[in-house]
């Protein structure tokens, strides 16, 4: 994880960026559950109606209103109002001032709304309660069940205001207003300000017994029936109320999709630059690794770091930015707005949450060892992919076909079979979670419809309530199915650091200078060098000196330290003691790049690049005129066979350069370290692929055109340096002779064995 976040350092400003974009989107997020409140609870319940206090009045409502309110009430209730002819309009707008009358005056508006809208039978049992609290109306009450309003208002000699209504489901029902009645006693003396305050009592001991929500239900009903009688026309409120609403969503829907674009944008190419950066570092430091390194990474498993490891890096740090940075935000907001809804169901979702991160740790402890394991066995694979695939015409030229199929089958088996079980492992994963959020959801509506039952709740609390669970569930699961990722991708950043983090063996020293003339003098002193790891050193005092215009020849036996001494001289490993000189120089005092500037390198292998001849032949030095390229070309002898071509020099070479034999391929390289016009020539073996005739040609050739420059050749054919100024014969990494041709047939028994076995009589006479 640490190096995950390393890589996110030169990001920071684009980091931050995201996060202030993803903040957007997850209020854009949490808004929407609220708004889907609004609609169902203010929208459709209560009619667009938001408020307890009547937007318009009659002067009735306006004054019986005020039946059960205290003087510090009434007063409230008056500053909100200002008459308008023969109604009174609310004045108070701003939403504090009106949350504080919803607050204060609930209660006695409550009160007063279930007095305007008793149904019948509540009606006559109130009534009756009052007669049979005196005596001389005792009689009367017992008759007061099989009356009629009419005639119980006659009988009290009071105006009875009746009428229809639906109720919440819909249904008409006849209801009674006691209001007029309530003022009429008052104004009469028969119900003196204890008799108000007993029977207010009474009737808050009944609203006291439903919940809060139901009580603001009631509080909006009157208000909708208040402002309804005054003239306002609530279905307009209402539409408009919706509208509104739903524009604000849609509106927050274009905010919640822009943001998701911007933010997906941003993490895309965050992801995509830290992976070109790993990838470029990647390579530049491959490309400054000595032979040591390479040999100790394997070509096959840098492949695969930089390719596989930095594709899971990219992908990782990608859903990191979009996903889990993102998760917590919404997570944190989802349980402030749960808090706030008022739910009190807190514990269900800490239920849900807790299950999925035992779920995903359980799963997680299970699989997440298959997950290393797993880059270890693709390196694996693709070591033993590439073998084969490079090895293609030997195999079949032994018909080794099926053991190389048996060799690619185990290692794609292994791979498969610890694929397979971490897939399966992770399978159980989706269903799981999925059956845990559909549970999760039952559990709420259960107890939700219960506190909706109890009036604790609204229909449209619950629905909000319900999404911010899934948001909040969702979240943790994302941030646990993350655990198993990042793990995944902090094994392939580890491997990838492992890289970038290697120091060369062989470097500049911090004074190394660079050189613009040499004379291309190369001095061995006392050189001696062991691989790493090796038991024994595969050169042991090497002393020679190799002249400008002279050719400077080493032989012997396989395994004898050959291509070892030549690929010291460009520093592709340095030597373990003594020192190599160029021009009375250390080479390691020479900057690396200023040195094999001054070389031109011909390896054992012949390696050409896709592209073309030219370019091929440009690759050591790309300012080469047509002419140079041309003249090194009929040096190595390879002008011939260009020639034949259809497009010359603009024929194609495939990688590797697949599309031309041995030969041409050798001659090809050779021609391109002679178009460098170099100071030293180093050929590693580079004759063996060529048929005597032309090997003989471009060593005359070569002698007259590179007059100047120091040549060191490494042959296996005594014919290819029977005319070397000096040859050096390698016996287990020392030198056992060192002379001209007909000298070492005298004194170097080596030598002369293996000129005798390669060459005549009469051939070994040739000087």
């Amino acid at each position: 994880m640490i190096k995950l976040i390393k890589n996110l350092k030169p990001y920071k400003i684009a980091v931050l960026t995201l996060l202030l974009v993803l903040v957007v989107q997850a209020f854009g997020d949490i808004s929407i559950p609220s708004y889907m409140q609004k609609i169902i609870d203010t929208g459709i319940q209560n009619k667009g109606i938001e408020h307890i206090i009547p937007s318009k009045v009659t002067e009735d409502e306006y004054r019986e209103a005020q039946i059960f309110m205290n003087d510090g009430e009434k007063r409230l209730w008056a500053s909100a109002y200002k008459k308008d002819g023969g109604t009174y309009t609310l004045v108070t707008k701003d939403e504090k001032k009106l949350s504080k009358l919803d607050s204060k005056l609930l209660r006695p508006i409550v009160l007063s709304y279930q007095l305007g809208h008793m149904t019948v039978r509540q009606f006559k049992k109130t009534v009756k309660e009052q007669l049979s609290a005196r005596p001389e109306t005792k009689a009367i009450a017992a008759r007061i069940d099989d009356m009629s309003i009419s005639e119980i208002a006659n009988l009290m000699k009071v105006d009875i205001k009746s009428f229809k209504s639906k109720n919440q489901s819909g249904k008409l029902h006849t209801y009674v207003d006691m209001r007029p009645m309530i003022e009429t006693q008052i104004a009469n003396g028969q119900m003196d300000k204890s008799t108000i305050n007993k029977s207010k009592s009474d009737m808050d001991k009944t609203i006291s017994s439903v919940g809060d929500r139901t009580l603001k239900s009631m509080g909006i009903a009157y208000a909708t029936s208040a402002s309804e009688a005054a003239g306002v026309n609530v279905d307009r409120v209402q539409k408009t109320y919706l509208w509104d609403t739903a524009l604000k969503m849609m509106l927050v829907t274009v905010i919640i999709i822009s943001a998701a674009i911007v933010a997906s944008y941003i993490a895309s190419k965050v992801g995509a630059k830290i992976g070109m950066t790993l990838r470029r570092e990647v390579f530049e430091k491959v490309m400054s690794f000595s032979s040591a390194e390479m040999d100790r990474f394997q070509t096959s498993s840098l492949i695969t770091r930089a390719t596989n490891d930095i594709q899971q890096v990219q992908m990782t740090t990608t859903i990191i930015l979009r996903m889990v940075l993102y998760a917590p935000i919404l997570a944190i907001w989802g349980i402030f707005k749960v808090v706030e809804t008022g739910a009190h169901m807190s514990y269900v979702i800490a239920v849900g949450v807790a299950t999925v991160v035992a779920i995903v740790l359980i799963l997680m402890v299970i699989a997440l060892p298959k997950f290393r394991i797993m880059q270890e066995l693709v390196d694996a694979l693709n070591s033993v992919s590439r073998s084969i695939l490079t090895g293609i015409p030997v195999i079949r030229a032994f018909g080794r076909e099926q053991s190389a199929e048996r060799r690619f089958d185990k290692a794609n088996a292994d791979l498969k079979k610890t694929q397979l079980f971490a897939n399966r492992v992770m399978t159980f994963m989706p269903p799981l979670l999925m059956m845990l959020m559909n549970l999760l959801g039952v559990a709420i509506v259960w107890v939700a419809s219960h506190r909706i039952n109890t009036g604790n709740m609204q229909v449209g609390s619950m629905t909000a309530f319900l999404t911010y669970s899934m948001m909040i569930v969702m979240s943790f699961m994302i941030l646990t199915v993350m655990s198993i990722l990042i793990p995944r991708a902090g094994v392939a950043a580890n491997r990838i650091d492992e890289v970038i983090s290697s120091k060369s063996s062989v470097i500049d020293r911090n004074d190394a200078i660079d050189i613009e003339e040499c004379s291309g003098r190369l001095e061995f002193d006392n050189v001696s060098f062991r691989y790493e790891g090796a038991d024994a050193p595969a050169l042991s005092g090497i002393c020679f000196t190799a002249n400008p215009g002279e050719t400077t020849a080493i032989i012997g036996s396989t395994g004898s330290g050959k291509s070892t001494i030549v690929n010291l001289i460009p520093r592709f490993f340095d030597v373990t003691a003594g020192c190599i000189k160029l021009d009375g120089r250390d080479i390691r005092d020479i900057s690396m790049k200023s040195l094999r500037e001054k070389i031109g390198f011909v390896p054992q292998k012949g390696i050409l690049f896709s592209g073309t001849i030219d370019s091929n032949i440009r690759f050591g030095n790309e300012d080469a005129t047509s002419e140079e390229v041309r003249k090194a070309a009929e040096i190595a002898q390879a002008l011939d066979f260009i020639e034949e071509k259809e497009d010359k020099f603009e024929s194609a070479i495939a990688q590797g350069g697949s599309n031309v034999s041995g030969g041409q391929k050798q001659r090809l390289s050779i021609a391109r370290a002679i178009a460098k016009n170099p100071k030293i020539l180093v050929f590693d073996d580079s004759f063996s692929a060529l048929d005597m005739k032309t090997d003989a040609k471009l060593r005359r050739v070569l002698a007259n055109y590179e007059k100047d420059a120091t040549k060191i050749i490494v042959a296996q054919r005594v014919g290819t340096i029977i005319d070397a100024e000096q040859i050096i014969v390698l016996d287990e990494g020392e030198i056992v002779g060192k002379g001209r041709h007909r000298d070492l047939l005298r004194t170097c028994e080596a030598y002369r064995q293996i000129a005798e076995s390669q060459l005549s009589k009469d051939e070994l006479e040739v000087e």
